[in-house]
């Protein structure tokens, strides 16, 4: 019976989660490993919680009133939250139970002082720390004391910040549990924390060691700052020393007080040196037990460190793992393909094997491996101007590891290979045919698909897939469609670069591109203008249309007056549109097909805030402004010095521009296409093995790589544990912030702005579209959430082409993402609207209703009320 409810902290282990709670687990983990003290003790197991719960039938009511309550509702959050703490700490604990806590004091020594820690089962997790969220009681004397602590650490499994942070986490409240840790107090000179990787830049390689006077708890609650060292391979690379004024100490008595450190004391180290190198290399034992990188809570004593608690370091990037112990520079495909959220297992594995270059998973995002083209200086130049180009961002952080000798091995110059960032463009005809055709292959490409598909079924499927993938592969690389983009990206760069150099004048290619022909993303956007049309004069339909919650709205559109001519209007824009939707690269995710309800809020802004033939009369007015500012260029440049021949040279790539510049989107459109048809045989596969009783829900596939899915269809069996724990990492890769670039050392580092032309307090990112205006902020993160007016100004983390159909009703940009030729620059442009895109943290910084002024040629954002 004791066994049941108390175990000693060299009985447990970190396997141990469900019975000792994560601090537990740890503790016990810990003291195994040798060379590492942990200070004597015992854990209060979850059987005991349980049996204290079952004691309070209320609380059950309580719980459900408490499942029900909006997270952001702080009052009724704090209101039910210690309702439920003082059912609990009234339970009174049972004689028997009070007899094994102090059978256990008995063998520590009574009389000692102890810490009672909680140590709940969602606890030092590898993907939820917790830290901080229930309570912890230092120099507890005596066995009554002891009992109230405990009833206290159970009772803070309901603190107002914990039961939040569940919430947030998608944690049931009733699935977590919680033991309470009771351990001998230790009276140490100094304390603090160690983190064995940077928890500020993720350096797996340096360890940060923070340190003061007397208990840890002085630095926890930020009564001192800490003496800070920073470690790397056995040496003290950098510290800072810090004047600890107050220090916590120990009241013989039991409890604590703070203290004034004495004055000839205060700027003193409270560790060597030689103190934190032997405390990193602790740290790195109790690394390698745990496998991965560990925030530690320390204690120095007379005769050496304690160890008081481990836990997994949450807020780390994970970095790409590598078959070589070799250094390796990885660069973000989110960032270049506008989704930085994370991706599922089908969906990152699918574009691995479809794009062009090898890519790395980590976090459920995409890296590529850049470290041999940084190794060979010729190739080096090309990279980092061509990805300079697009986000300078990424070419400064690139820079930045370039500067750490040695970090980037020096190669012998290879095949620079990629685009070319200048000089003069390929030599294609200015012939609008080359466009034509190439759109046309990749249409008659994918009716093949959609074609050859639908028979296919079983391992057969993935047989054929795997040729469509090579295919896939085949229309990417295709050298005429390769070299249609370069002539378009070459000649808006000429255009740019010489009008500067000639007429003083910036990104005049912005205004040049203006209503550019065969752009299939911004075409998108005005396409559903024209559904709008059709739906504004139909007032039931409008009606209906505002109060629908559900995807199957189409077919409750024919019963109403004029309903079947706007249902085959939107089920036109559709079967155009509708393999398109938010975060798209991911195949998982829902198109517009399944979910047309997403539309609705743009289609219903877009009926409100324009008159009949809007799309027409805006694509005349941006051609029109185009052909007018290619007038007026090449008449002030006829006026220079060797005018003519810079005019007739500056006509020929404006022709160029608007006869290529279009199709830069038509890759990623017929990308999607056939993404969508993939999508769809995938689909009625995982059905066939939900209908087989292999997988529970048909979105379960989604959580196994293509090669996973295709061997589960093989075998006609699947490892449910793998499913539940990849979308248990899938939860927790939304907490994480994917950087541009990763090292193999894990260090993440997203560059800066080596600018002094903007204004104080203003936010500084990459200027993508020429202009300024000034309204409205729209903080919109979610595009089915919209709710747009004329004149307002989207700020969102991110836009991709789904975004287009938005854009039509704003009038600027501003995203915390994006580089000069990623598509949200390319539609801002095409539609004229000054636009600022690498703006970091810019949907936090701006609020929603501001009004902001953008500078879009000069690529800053003011703030203005």
């Amino acid at each position: 019976m004791i066994e049941q409810y108390v175990r000693d902290l060299s009985q447990v282990d970190q396997a141990q989660v469900a019975v000792v709670g994560g601090k537990g687990a740890h503790l016990g983990g810990l003291s195994r490993i040798e060379g590492v003290r942990v200070p004597d003790g015992f854990c209060v197991t979850t059987d005991a919680f349980r049996r204290i719960l079952a004691q309070a039938p209320s609380i059950d009511d309580q719980l459900d009133a408490l499942s029900r309550v909006d997270p952001d509702d702080l009052h009724a959050v704090r209101t039910l939250s210690a309702r439920i703490r003082r059912t609990i700490e009234e339970v009174a604990i049972p004689d028997d139970l009070a007899a094994a806590i102090t059978d256990a004091l008995a063998r520590f020594g009574e009389r000692a002082a102890y810490a009672v820690r909680s140590s709940a089962t969602a606890e030092d997790l590898p993907t939820a720390s917790f830290a901080g969220q229930q309570d912890t009681y230092l120099n507890v004397v005596g066995a009554e004391a002891i009992l109230r602590h405990i009833s206290r650490c159970w009772a803070s499994l309901f603190t107002d910040r914990a039961v939040t942070y569940r919430r947030r986490g998608g944690i049931d409240h009733r699935t977590v549990l919680m033991a309470v840790v009771v351990q001998r107090m230790v009276l140490p000179h100094a304390s603090g924390i160690l983190f064995t990787a940077d928890p500020v830049t993720g350096d797996r390689k340096v360890a940060t060691v923070d340190a003061g006077f007397g208990l840890g708890e002085a630095l926890v609650s930020g009564l001192v700052n800490p003496d800070v060292f920073r470690v790397r391979d056995g040496e003290v690379v950098a510290k800072a020393i810090a004047a600890k004024e107050r220090a916590v100490e120990a009241l013989p008595g039991g409890g604590t007080r703070e203290v004034t450190v004495d004055a000839h004391r205060q700027e003193q180290p409270a560790l060597t040196d030689a103190q934190a190198v032997r405390l990193e290399q602790l740290g790195r034992r109790i690394e390698a037990h745990f496998g991965r990188p560990q925030d530690i809570e320390w204690c120095l004593v007379d005769d050496g460190f304690r160890i008081v608690q481990s836990r997994p370091i949450t807020t780390l990037f994970p970095v790409p793992e590598a078959d070589d112990e070799e250094n390796h520079v990885y660069v973000s495909v989110g960032h270049g393909q506008m989704m930085t959220d994370p991706m599922k297992p089908l969906g990152y594995s699918m574009w691995q094997l479809t794009a062009m270059v090898p890519m790395h998973e980590a976090g459920g995002r995409l890296f590529v491996d850049v470290t041999r083209r940084l190794a060979s200086p010729a190739s080096r130049a090309g990279l980092l101007d061509a990805l300079g180009k697009g986000d300078p961002l990424v070419r400064d952080a690139l820079e930045t590891v370039l500067e750490r000798d040695g970090f980037v091995p020096s190669l012998p110059d290879a095949d620079p290979g990629g685009p070319r960032a200048g000089g003069a463009p390929t030599p294609l005809p200015n012939d609008p045919a080359v466009v034509t055709e190439l759109i046309e292959r990749s249409r008659l490409s994918t009716a093949a698909l959609e074609r050859d598909i639908r028979t296919k079924t079983g391992p057969e499927l993935f047989d054929f897939l795997w040729e469509a993938f090579e295919e896939h592969k085949r229309v990417l690389s295709d050298p005429l469609s390769i070299r249609a983009i370069m002539a378009g990206m070459e000649a808006t760069w000429w255009l740019n670069d010489k009008l500067q150099e000639w007429l003083g004048e910036k990104n005049a290619a912005d205004t040049l591109t203006l209503s550019a022909p065969d752009n299939v993303t911004s075409e998108m956007g005005l396409a559903l203008l024209d559904v709008a049309d059709v739906i504004r004069p139909l007032p039931e339909v409008v009606a209906f249309l505002r109060e629908v919650e559900d995807d199957d709205f189409l077919d409750g559109l024919a019963k109403l007056a004029g309903g079947a001519e706007a249902r085959d209007a939107v089920e036109a824009y559709l079967d155009r549109y509708g393999m398109r939707c938010v975060g798209e690269i991911d195949i998982t995710r829902p198109r517009w097909r399944e979910r047309p309800a997403t539309l609705i809020p743009v289609l219903l802004d877009n009926v409100r805030n324009f008159g009949p033939g809007a799309a027409e009369q805006r694509f005349e007015q941006g051609r029109s402004k185009a052909q007018r500012k290619e007038q007026d260029v090449l008449a002030r440049l006829r006026a220079l010095p060797d005018g003519d021949r810079k005019a007739d040279e500056t006509q020929r790539m404006v022709e160029r521009v608007r006869t290529f510049i279009g199709y830069r989107e038509y890759p990623k459109y017929n990308i999607i296409s056939r993404y969508f048809v993939y999508k769809q045989a995938l689909l009625r596969e995982a059905e066939r093995l939900v209908r087989a009783g292999v997988l529970a829900e048909r979105d379960d596939a989604f959580y196994l790589t293509f090669q996973e899915l295709h061997d589960v269809v093989r075998a006609n069996r699947v490892d449910d544990r793998l499913i539940r724990r990849r979308a248990e990492a899938f939860r927790s890769y939304h907490e994480l912030t994917p950087p541009r670039v990763i090292t193999s050392d894990g260090e993440a580092l997203n560059g800066a702005y080596r600018r002094e032309d903007a204004p104080v307090g203003a936010l500084i990112g990459l200027p993508v579209s020429a202009g300024t205006v000034e309204g409205r902020a729209r903080v919109v993160l979610d595009i089915a959430e919209a709710d747009l007016e004329a004149g307002d100004i989207l700020v969102t983390t991110f836009t991709d082409p789904s975004w287009s159909p938005v854009f039509v009703g704003i009038a600027g940009l501003v995203t915390e993402v994006g580089g000069l030729m990623t598509h949200g620059a390319v539609i801002a442009r095409e539609y004229g609207l000054p636009a600022v895109v690498g703006v970091e943290r810019a949907a936090s910084l701006i609020r929603d209703g501001q009004r902001i002024r953008v500078h879009g040629t000069d690529g800053y954002v003011e703030i203005l009320r």
